[in-house]
């Protein structure tokens, strides 16, 4: 079982204290199960246990059970105990349960149990570790059993060009998805991850071509896409087709009005045009929508510097300097530099 944390020991310090007027084997119990000494934890809760003057002592032997690995020994009481006590001990009875739940494969039990101790306390770390490690084994779980029981499926070269990206594995990421393609050439959202992996692998002219390609036969699947539609203004943009870059930036804005990133990214593109009268709603919309978008808010500044109206952009400069961080400059530069960064390796 995983070592008792830092959480753990405070809830057992504090459920100490609640005991420590009574002077008895709880107290003692709990003093060697703060310190890590499991063996004269157990004794301690075994002879309260059987003295049979707490019901606690039978939740804190079989907590200590737990600790120890012997879940098949402990989970009995802890079930039958998981709703007794004071806040402390359900806090520590739940997460003994869910971690013998997770150690057994019983996933979906644990999760129940975390649920509720997230519930309790959305913010307690051992509580959220646990959440992290059930999901992770869940995620293992459901993969393992993806490549076993369906080895050919074009879900399997996805996901493994998925893990391939994570891993900055961009060239074999690409075939991956490439071949998913051949096998469901009509599942949505394919073309626009090649598209991103191939974006990912080099920014060169002609890869960025290809890419626009992908996206474009992802919206010929699904026109409705406003991120497809976005991606593929941002690669106009970048190759200097600004008419059509627009275009597709009104079109994603269209099918999502709130979508903050084509809002700034439109804006942007009027102020370098010098439509800066015309950028203005746009960005104004973009920082309502999203109050903490440096982008936004430097990319307003911009457009009423542009229109000669000073006070509201040094009422954007306070904001961006509110936000603690300085403007990288403009969003049409991250752009640019995105267009002229090498493949990896070059």
């Amino acid at each position: 079982m995983p070592a008792i944390r830092p959480n753990t020991v405070l809830a057992a310090c504090a459920l100490a204290a609640s005991l420590a007027a009574q002077g008895n084997r709880l107290v003692e119990g709990l003093e060697a199960y703060k310190k890590g000494d499991y063996a004269a934890a157990e004794r301690s809760f075994r002879q309260a246990a059987d003295q049979g003057g707490d019901p606690r002592a039978a939740s804190l032997l079989a907590l200590v059970q737990a600790s120890t690995g012997r879940c098949a020994d402990a989970e009995p009481v802890l079930d039958r105990t998981a709703d007794a006590g004071d806040a402390t001990l359900r806090r520590l009875v739940g997460l003994a349960l869910a971690r013998c739940r997770i150690a057994a494969g019983r996933l979906d039990d644990a999760a129940t149990v975390l649920s509720g101790l997230r519930a309790n306390d959305p913010a307690d770390a051992d509580v959220l570790y646990e959440a992290a490690r059930l999901q992770t084994r869940a995620w293992n779980e459901t993969i393992r059993q993806l490549y076993e029981k369906n080895p050919s499926s074009f879900r399997v070269n996805q996901l493994s060009a998925e893990i391939l990206e994570t891993q900055g594995q961009y060239s074999e990421a690409v075939e991956e998805y490439r071949k998913a393609i051949g096998k469901n050439p009509r599942a949505l959202n394919l073309h626009f991850q090649l598209a991103r992996a191939l974006m990912n692998s080099s920014h060169e002219p002609e890869t960025l071509d290809r890419a626009l390609q992908e996206i474009d036969a992802e919206l010929a699947l699904n026109p409705s896409d406003a991120v497809a539609v976005y991606q593929a203004a941002r690669i106009l943009q970048v190759r200097e087709r600004s008419a059509e870059a627009a275009t597709r930036y009104q079109e994603a804005l269209k099918l999502r009005p709130d979508f903050v990133e084509a809002l700034c990214a439109l804006g942007t593109l009027r102020n370098e045009e010098r439509r800066s009268a015309e950028a203005i709603p746009l960005l104004e919309k973009a920082v309502q929508l999203a109050p903490s978008s440096e982008a936004g808010h430097y990319a307003l500044m911009m457009a009423y510097r542009n229109t000669a109206r000073m006070d509201d952009a040094k009422r954007e400069k306070a904001r961006l300097d509110e936000l603690h961080k300085a403007p990288e400059g403009e969003f049409s530069d991250f752009l640019k530099k995105l267009g002229e960064k090498p493949p990896p390796g070059k």
